[in-house]
C-alpha cells in the first residue's frame, strides 16, 4: 500500500485519489465531532477516543511500519504540542457551544488559515475562482456566527466566547493540518508517520481526562463511555489518515478546504441524531460553507 501510495504522488491518479479520500474524511470528521459533542462531558470522550488510539496503534508502530529516521523525532514532539493545544481548544468550545454552532466555524476558519500556511511552507498557489470559493465559504462562516449571535436562544450566555473559541480551534485545525503535512511528507513510509502520530497523540489527554472523572459527583458509566470511544478511534484512523494521505498525494490547501464539506454532514447528525434545531437559514449558511469548498476543487 504505501509503495502505491507514494508512486501516484502528483499524478492525476493522485489527484483524484486525494479528492476521495477529503471528502471521506468530511464525513467521518463530523461524526468524529458527534461523538466528542454527544451525551458525555467532551473531555471525557476525547479521553476515551484518544486512549483507544494510542492503545491500538502501538503495536503497529513498534512491530509493523518500519522505525521512523531520526529527524522524525522532532517533528512528532511538535505535532504532539500542537494537537494538545487543538484538543484542548476543541473540548472548551463543544464544552460551551451547541455542536450545530460552534462545528460549522471551527471546520469553516480552518481553511482559510490553511491556504494561507499551505503557500509559506508549500509554495501552493490559488486562482481566482478559487478565491472565490473561498469567499463564499468565509460568507457562510460569518454569516452563520451573526445569525447565532441575532437570533439562537440556547447557551445565549456562552454564545460569545464558544464563537471566540471556535476560531482559535479553526487557527489549530489549520496548523496541525500544516504541521501535519509537512511531517507526512518527510518520512519514507507514510504509514510510519501515522502509526506513531496516534502513538504519541494518544499520551496526553487520557490522564486528565481520568483525573477530571474522579473529581465527578455523577460519575457516567465506564462501559458506554469506553465503547464511545472505541468507535471514535476507528473513526479518526480513517478520518486523520485520509486527509494526511490527501495532502501527500495533493495540495494540502486543495485538501484542506474540501475537507470543509463535513459542516454539511455536522448539520445532518446534529438534527437527526444530536436533536439540535437547524432551521433552513441555519442549514442555506452551511451550504455555503461546502459550495465554497467545491468551487475551491472545481477551480484549481
Amino acid at each position: 500500500m504505501s509503495d502505491w501510495i507514494t508512486s501516484i504522488e502528483g499524478t492525476a491518479t493522485g489527484h483524484n485519489v486525494a479528492l476521495g479520500l477529503a471528502l471521506l474524511a468530511a464525513f467521518l470528521h463530523a461524526i468524529f465531532g458527534a461523538l466528542q459533542k454527544g451525551e458525555h462531558d467532551p473531555w471525557l470522550s476525547r479521553g476515551a477516543i484518544d486512549f483507544h488510539y494510542g492503545l491500538i496503534a502501538a503495536p503497529f508502530a513498534f512491530f509493523v511500519v518500519p522505525w521512523p529516521e531520526p529527524h522524525m523525532w522532532p517533528i512528532f514532539a511538535g505535532a504532539f504540542v500542537i494537537h494538545v493545544g487543538y484538543k484542548v481548544m476543541q473540548a472548551q468550545t463543544y464544552v460551551l457551544g451547541a455542536y450545530t454552532v460552534v462545528y460549522p466555524v471551527v471546520r469553516g476558519t480552518g481553511p482559510l488559515f490553511a491556504v494561507i500556511g499551505a503557500g509559506i511552507v508549500f509554495g501552493e498557489t490559488f486562482t481566482g475562482g478559487q478565491w472565490l470559493g473561498v469567499a463564499v465559504l468565509l460568507s457562510g462562516i460569518f454569516g452563520l456566527a451573526l445569525y447565532n449571535l441575532m437570533f439562537l436562544e440556547t447557551n445565549r450566555d456562552t454564545l460569545v466566547p464558544a464563537l471566540i473559541m471556535a476560531v482559535g480551534t479553526g487557527f489549530f485545525v489549520a496548523l496541525y493540518t500544516t504541521y501535519d503535512a509537512y511531517g507526512i511528507r518527510a518520512t519514507a513510509n507514510p504509514f510510519t508517520f501515522l502509526a506513531w502520530f496516534f502513538f504519541i497523540d494518544g499520551l496526553a489527554i487520557p490522564p486528565y481526562a481520568y483525573y477530571r472523572y474522579r473529581k465527578m459527583e455523577n460519575k457516567p458509566a465506564l462501559k458506554p463511555l469506553m465503547r464511545r470511544g472505541l468507535i471514535g478511534a476507528f473513526v479518526a484512523y480513517f478520518s486523520f489518515g485520509s486527509i494526511m494521505l490527501a495532502t501527500r498525494l495533493d495540495n494540502v490547501g486543495e485538501a484542506a478546504v474540501l475537507r470543509e464539506t463535513s459542516t454539511v454532514f455536522a448539520a445532518l447528525i446534529g438534527w437527526l441524531v444530536l436533536g439540535e434545531k437547524v432551521g433552513p437559514r441555519r442549514l442555506v449558511l452551511m451550504a455555503l460553507i461546502a459550495i465554497g469548498a467545491v468551487m475551491v476543487e472545481f477551480n484549481g
